[in-house]
């Protein structure tokens, strides 16, 4: 049974007026363009370039790995200055290829060439995406050919677009959406080819009237695409609550969507395999919301990866005197971002600015038990017995409360009126269960 909805989540404040009337701008490349070679899950990949060496725009620069890897390509022409160590966001370490920009913007052969996906076989169409460097852009960052592989194809009978965008200030899928409707379906189309028993369901929220609208008008010819208007719901756009809301069906930890006949794709993913596929535009852009009190102009940018962040907020207006804080991603599952000296890679989707920080004047004090915390949990879990037993450096009974099921969404974080940093606690133990399997 279909649901659009689902109980629990929470409603926090949307923050989406800032950006989501702001057309997606086009940013040209630094001097200096810096392109790790870890932008994805799995293996990092293997750079084929050296210090010296004259790259193209559209040139793949480091090879996929291993089967879970995925290339890089340079976003544009020059030379590579080197090849070294550089910090991401996360305070991990990278190898990155530098490249310095020649603004001639010479590009590689076949690059930008049109093409007929029709005359495309399925196996050349993997391909393409997965030697393109496409992965998931909602975050995630899977690669996508592989997403698109599992073993029991001919068992998947849903294609979940994911356009919810449930983050709260993020709005550059909505954006991808209105402005790119045509191409988007178009690559919804080039995935439906992969899959010949599915049928393919945009999810949208419904505080995207607009677009709920204009992707039904645009869809009712097509026999295998739909549109689902879904509740404004906290974290709507998560895998798990997704595939419930759309089909009904439940998946865990342990399994894949592919387990229960799902593949889900993000909207800016589906736009990438259109380009790749349609146009031979391996992935060396990203689409990037500029956002919150401390931006001067709040914007929705196509930047090319390997751009700084530093360099993409002095192009959008940069910041206001009494910025205080700057967090990649959105306020729920962002990660706070000690400066924006860092570059731009696929998984990269938002700067937010805010002049008040408010976790930083939380005063944490101990549980009082009041259950809020059991009512947000999206996955039907409780906090607060896994806060007591993570804290107790009690592995064994977090994982017997299904504590490894946490989505690390942030919702108990968010009711707690006790202002216990749950979510981080979480996201401590459960490095510590993998830790502690790993050792034994």
């Amino acid at each position: 049974m279909r649901r659009s909805s689902f109980r629990s989540g929470i409603h926090p404040y949307e923050g989406k007026e800032f950006s989501k009337d702001m057309k997606i701008t086009e940013l040209e490349a630094d001097k200096i363009m810096t392109f790790p070679v870890s932008q994805h899950i799995g293996a990092p990949a293997g750079p084929i370039v050296k210090a010296g060496d004259r790259v193209l725009k559209g040139m793949k620069i480091a090879e996929a790995s291993s089967f879970i890897s995925s290339p890089v390509f340079s976003s544009v022409s020059g030379t590579v200055k080197a090849v070294e160590e550089c910090h991401m966001i996360s305070g991990t370490p990278s190898l990155a290829i530098v490249v310095e920009n020649d603004f001639k913007d010479e590009c590689a052969e076949g690059f930008g060439e049109s093409r007929d996906s029709n005359s495309l076989s399925t196996e050349e169409i993997i391909k393409i995406i997965s030697e393109s460097g496409i992965v998931g852009l909602g975050g995630a960052g899977f690669p996508t050919g592989v997403k698109l592989s599992p073993k029991n194809k001919d068992s998947i009978d849903y294609i979940i677009i994911n356009g919810a965008e449930c983050e709260p200030y993020l709005t550059s899928d909505y954006r991808l959406l209105k402005e790119q409707t045509g191409n988007i379906l178009m690559g919804v189309s080039i995935i439906l080819r992969l899959f010949e028993n599915a049928k393919a369901v945009i999810a949208v929220e419904d505080n995207k009237s607009d677009v709920i609208e204009e992707l039904k008008k645009q869809c009712a010819p097509l026999e295998k695409i739909s549109v689902m208007s879904l509740k404004t719901r906290y974290p709507q756009g998560g895998e798990r609550r997704l595939i419930a809301s759309v089909t009904g069906r439940e998946i865990n930890s342990h399994m894949l969507p592919a387990d229960a006949g799902v593949v889900v794709v993000n909207t800016a993913t589906v736009f990438a395999i259109y380009n790749a596929v349609c146009n031979s535009i391996p992935l060396i852009r990203k689409i990037l919301t500029i956002t919150g009190d401390g931006v001067n102009s709040p914007c929705n940018v196509d930047v090319p990866l390997g751009v700084s962040f530093a360099y993409v907020m002095e192009k959008c207006g940069g910041l206001k005197e009494n910025t205080v804080k700057l967090i990649s991603g959105g306020p729920m599952m962002g990660m706070a971002m000690p400066g924006l000296d860092f570059p731009v890679i696929k998984t990269s989707s938002s700067v937010l600015a805010i002049t008040s920080d408010d976790v930083a004047k939380m005063q944490t004090t101990a549980c009082i038990h009041c259950g809020r915390c059991v009512d947000a949990c999206p996955e039907r879990l409780v906090p607060q017995l896994m806060a007591a037993a993570a804290l107790a450096d009690d592995v064994e009974r977090f994982e017997t409360l299904n504590g490894m099921e946490c989505i690390e969404c942030g919702c108990c974080t968010y009711v707690c009126p006790a202002k216990r940093p749950l979510t981080q606690t979480f996201k401590l133990a459960k490095l510590a269960v993998r830790a502690s399997k790993t050792a034994k």
